[in-house]
């Protein structure tokens, strides 16, 4: 237990070495201080209890907007952007978001630059300067972000939800806001928003409705001190907590079932009913239960018989938008085109299983189960960056008493029959709203949501009516789950003799190679397998590719029922598809892993076709492909950039034209083939000894290469994968434009990427410094000042070893040919910014990165997915974080301008560009009409062509061989 200032006890997972203390200060803020002598990053979280539903009428995105503004300039640091700029350089990232009632703001930094960072962040709360010129920036800003969501349907259907509830509630309300909301409509009745704006902030932002998290590396009573001196001057205006009370909810919005048309291909059903929030009573866990109960998919739920019936591909049950007042339960199940004929059945057969909790009562064993599992589940955490484990404290903190701050809900831990039955009696046929999307009902809806646009329409469903869908759904057997025997009994740590820094090949043979990493830094229970199949026929074309997807979809599915308890358990499996074959990934808890894995290579080794399942698999997976079109601009050329560069790469329009051709029986042929010749590249990390993991790879290779027919033979020498990329030309700007896949999009994207150079320590620390000086000025000029788009990022790019640098925007302010003479610009006017560096600021921006990048892995899954990025790209280079270190602290200022001089200035003869531009429906007709009929210097209009008339780089990967023992 870690003891509070006022001496209550807060409650702490066994594991946690963590300290703790719950301080308020003289102007009633509350804190959570949290010591951790390991941490090499420092966090904090403030959020403040006022949010979306305290937007003034009329004024619709006001909170969000004023979460925008703080970010800007502040009395004591006036320079516009200088709180961002000072944590990006500093090793972090700011970052905040607006919730209905409350709006969080937070940042993580290096450990030396805590204290400073700490007070630029505490001006948001003290003396903020929200500039008229700033004001109407940001405005477009909000706007932009607003554009990028009109096409998604989460946003969509959230709101659509909202729409259709008491106009007197907030919940009705719109909460992003958009220029229209907070310039046009205001500016019409003669509003100034920016003096709203002022008002809001006065009224609102009290030192009494806020709650922090600092988490740092000193001891609590310096944190303390720190706080103290730092967060007293934050005004207390005694405002209480803005209160919503009532349902949102009447009765003309309840019994009702919404047809609803989406963006994307597909067919989905919500069934949603408003009930009692469970935070009244999250000791007992009345959703946890039943979300358990009713989400479950193991032999005998509603997933298990709906899937049986080929109607469903996913299930989610459980409590969503939740406040202190007001909830909602909600199931979520992904329909199959055949479903979508049931709908009737489904919802009938849903209302069936809630009448199976009604008559075998509340289960004590199925409570004690979960409750066991959910305490190990919180003791045996994993470890994560502390600004994500300080905005989940501080977003919640309002809502428990202190002791139960970290442990919130999630271990529910009193059994109370009474409980769950009052919120078992609320999902009941007449409070039931039920939505339902999908494409077929374009054109026979007669509504629009107004904020977004969907179409929809409504009509009465009432009690009588679900009983009678209840008595004509199917007569199947649904039944409560068995006992789940993945649950870990055997918790202990191994005793890992040997201190392995880094991966040792454990062994290899001509089936496998075998990478081994016992964990020396996490002492957590949990191990971590992967085991890539290299199977060259699984990528030699579009349709293989496509096969492959389906084979590992298929096999996944197989395993549902069975894993799915193991899932609950905290024991997770993955089976994808790959460039080169496909991979499996078993990771969790290490007492049972041993028994799930076998289950997967056992499924594999014996893979057969079920029509059924590769039918509906076939389906959901060109629906996904039919989806990609409706991806984000920016998304969109980041694929392009990808078939660009890579050698081994399909475009998926190709996989998608072949899809509808692929049958059965293709499959049936094309699996034992593309087994035929493997080769395992497996890592196998954590809580696990050697001869366990030798015995786990000896088994595999046993089933797979042994036996008198094998299933495998070892590869040829010429067969192994190799992952090349396009070596671009120096001195030429590439570039490649293409219109939007969704006409209904106005964003355009930008994507102008320079690539410099295949893997060498002391470039690759040239490229990381030059994008941490690079990343804040990018945002601050293209985005703040010159307002391009909401999605202005640099990024570092690495393709299998080969680096380089990424700019991405993505606007509907000016198109993508624009915005490229922008970057240009840019790179321009930083050239000077980057020469007048003084020495002082290079030797701390190289200090920051060296903290960066001595940064510890947080947990197991972190560490083994660097190591395996090693290995999957062939680099293998396991110490690159040392060496990369040491080459840092040899480099020189000058030596970093001469590195841009060479690759990133504009004109610099060893430049290597590539432009990829994607026009919007705003920027359409402009890019038609200058589009040139004559091929421009640098201009490729065929990606193949292109690809072939470039050398590449050569491949890191290529052979078993190439490492040796």
């Amino acid at each position: 237990m870690a003891v509070c200032k006022d001496d209550v006890e807060i409650l702490k997972p066994r594991t946690d070495k963590r300290e703790y203390r719950r301080i308020v200060l003289k102007n009633s803020l509350q804190v959570l201080l949290i010591s951790d002598t390991e941490t090499d990053k420092c966090a904090a979280a403030m959020d403040v209890g006022v949010g979306s539903f305290s937007d003034p009428d009329g004024l619709e995105g006001l909170a969000h907007f004023l979460e925008h503004m703080l970010f800007y300039a502040s009395e004591k640091y006036p320079l516009e952007d200088s709180y961002s700029k000072y944590i990006s350089e500093h090793g972090g990232s700011p970052n905040a978001f607006t919730d209905s009632e409350s709006t969080n703001f937070h940042f993580d930094v290096n450990t030396d630059s805590f204290e400073e960072a700490l007070d630029r962040f505490v001006q948001f709360f003290i003396k903020p300067l929200m500039s008229a010129d700033a004001t109407m920036r940001e405005i477009k800003a909000v706007d932009s972000e607003n554009k990028k969501n009109l096409l998604s349907d989460n946003w969509r259907m959230s709101q659509l939800q909202s729409h259709i509830s008491m106009e007197s509630h907030p919940y009705h309300k719109f909460s992003t806001g958009s220029w229209d909301t907070l310039e046009v409509r205001p500016k019409a009745k003669g509003v100034d928003t920016r003096q709203e704006l002022l008002k809001f902030y006065e009224q609102n932002y009290s030192a009494n409705l806020m709650h922090l998290v600092v988490y740092s590396k000193e001891s609590l009573d310096k944190i303390q001190s720190l706080v103290e001196d730092k967060f007293q001057e934050i005004r207390n205006s005694g405002r209480s907590f803005p209160s919503f009370p009532g349902q949102p909810c009447s009765s003309e919005h309840l019994q009702i079932l919404v047809r609803a048309v989406p963006i994307k291909e597909g067919n989905k059903l919500r069934i949603v009913w408003p009930i009692t929030p469970e935070i009244h009573h999250y000791k007992e866990g009345p959703c946890r239960y039943l979300g358990h109960l009713i989400g479950h998919e193991g032999e005998g739920s509603l997933f298990y018989i709906l899937k049986k019936l080929g109607w469903a591909t996913k299930l989610y049950a459980g409590e969503r938008n939740w406040t202190l007042e007001f909830s909602f339960f909600t199931v979520v199940i992904d329909l199959t085109d055949a479903g979508q004929d049931h709908m009737q059945d489904i919802v009938g057969l849903l209302f069936k299983y809630i009448q199976l909790l009604q008559q075998s009562g509340v289960c004590k064993w199925i409570f004690d189960e979960l409750s066991a599992v959910c305490e190990t589940g919180f003791h045996y955490q994993d470890k994560v960056h502390p600004i994500s484990y300080a905005v989940s404290i501080a977003s919640k903190m309002r809502m428990y008493p202190p002791k139960d701050w970290l442990v919130r809900s999630s271990m529910p831990s009193n059994f109370n029959q009474g409980v769950i039955q009052v919120v078992l009696n609320e999902l009941s046929p007449d409070k039931v709203r039920i939505f339902w999307e999908s494409k077929k009902f374009e054109g026979l809806t007669d509504m629009v949501e107004p904020w977004y646009g969907t179409a929809y329409s409504i009509e009465k469903v009432t009690t009588s009516m679900i009983q009678e869908w209840m008595s004509m759904a199917p007569n199947e057997n649904l039944h409560l789950p068995a006992s789940n025997i993945f649950i870990p009994s055997d918790l202990s740590l191994k005793d890992q003799e040997e201190k392995i820094k880094y991966p040792v090949l454990l062994r290899k043979s001509s089936y496998s190679r075998v990478w081994y990493k016992p964990d020396t830094m996490f002492s957590s229970p949990k191990a971590y397998v992967k085991i890539d199949f290299n199977c060259p026929y699984a990528s030699h074309s579009p349709e293989a590719q496509i096969i492959t997807s389906i084979f590992a979809r298929l096999v996944m599915d197989y395993l549902n029922e069975y894993a799915y308890y193991a899932r609950v358990a905290g024991l997770h499996y993955y089976i994808s598809s790959t460039d080169g074959g496909f991979e499996v990934t078993v990771v969790g808890y290490n007492h049972k892993l041993r028994i799930l894995l076998d289950a997967v290579v056992d499924k594999i080794a014996k893979f057969e076709v079920k029509p059924d399942r590769f039918s509906i698999i076939k389906e959901r997976l060109t629906q996904d492909y039919q989806n990609l079109k409706f991806q984000q601009p920016y998304q969109q050329a980041m694929h392009y950039c990808s078939l660009l560069l890579e050698d081994r790469s399909w475009p998926w329009m190709e996989e998608l034209e072949v899809l509808p051709n692929i049958k059965a029986e293709d499959l049936a042929k094309f699996a034992p083939m593309m087994l035929s010749r493997a080769f395992l590249e497996c890592y196998i990390a954590g809580n696990i000894e050697r001869a366990e993991t030798e015995s786990m790879i000896e088994h595999v290779e046993d089933v797979f290469f042994k036996g008198s027919n094998p299933i495998c033979q070892p590869l040829f020498p010429s067969q192994h994968l190799t992952n090349r990329v396009v070596k671009l030309e120096r001195g030429m700007n590439y570039f490649y434009s293409k219109e939007g896949l969704n006409p209904s999009n106005e964003n355009s994207a930008l994507l102008h990427y320079i690539q410099i150079h295949r893997d060498d320590f002391m470039l690759n620390v040239k490229l990381q410094l030059f994008a941490l000086i690079a990343k804040q000025p990018t945002f601050h000029q293209l985005r703040s000042v010159e307002q391009l788009g909401y999605i202005t990022v640099l990024w570092q790019r690495n393709d299998c070893g080969i680096h380089g640098l990424q700019f991405i925007i993505q606007s509907t302010v000016k198109g993508p040919e624009h915005i490229d003479l922008r970057v240009q610009a840019f790179l321009r006017m930083f050239e000077t910014q980057l020469y007048k560096m003084t020495q002082d600021e290079f030797k701390s921006n190289v200090n920051a990165l060296i903290d960066m990048k001595l940064e510890k892995y947080k947990n197991l899954w972190e560490e083994s997915s660097f190591y395996w990025g090693e290995i999957a790209d062939g680099t293998l280079k396991f110490d690159r974080i040392e060496a990369e270190v040491a080459a840092l602290r040899q480099l020189t200022q000058p030596e970093l301008i001469d590195f841009f001089n060479a690759y990133i200035k504009v004109g610099a003869p060893q430049k290597r560009t590539l432009s990829v531009r994607v026009v919007g429906k705003e920027h359409l007709a402009e890019y038609k009409a200058t589009k040139s009929e004559v091929a421009q210097p640098g201009e490729i209009h065929d990606i193949f062509s292109f690809k072939k008339s470039l050398p590449l780089y050569g491949s890191f990967r290529g052979g078993a061989g190439h490492v040796k023992l």
